[in-house]
């Protein structure tokens, strides 16, 4: 993975290269791999995973059929 620095602002570059190894799972992976995992653990975390995901996937189709409310936007202050 490669980050172009420009006019040697290094603090951008690495602001822009954790964004991209966040988004690639990066960092997930490798808390993963600091130990072992049970095989049982493993499964449970999966299922959980996979019931998260089916609940967001559910959330974001009511609430795009207008069953539900859309979620509010943070206000960002600048």
């Amino acid at each position: 993975m490669q980050v172009i620095v420009r006019d040697n602002n290094v603090e951008q570059a690495l602001r822009v290269l954790k964004k991209r190894m966040q988004r690639e799972g990066i960092f997930r992976e490798m808390r993963a791999r600091e130990s072992y995992e049970k095989p049982s653990e493993k499964r449970v975390r999966e299922k959980a995973e996979a019931v998260r995901r089916y609940r967001k996937m559910a959330r974001k189709k009511l609430q795009r059929e207008g069953l539900l409310p859309a979620p509010k936007k943070a206000a960002r202050t600048r």
